[in-house]
């Protein structure tokens, strides 16, 4: 009984300490995304401000 005990204890803090991991490397995911998708719409914000502001200079 002290083994399974043991073994059942082993176990839940082993997957405790997994979600805890998971949770910091899904967190580093979500800001690596979050830091693309801004620099991909600022990319594309700053193109359509030049390409707004040079319109008026070709008429």
């Amino acid at each position: 009984m002290d083994v399974v005990l043991t073994l059942l204890v082993g176990t839940v803090s082993q997957a405790d300490a997994l979600l805890m991991e998971s949770r910091q490397v899904i967190g580093l995911i979500a800001a690596v995304l979050a830091a693309m998708l801004a620099a991909q719409l600022g990319w594309h914000g700053t193109d359509r401000l030049i390409a707004w502001r040079q319109r008026p200079d070709e008429d």
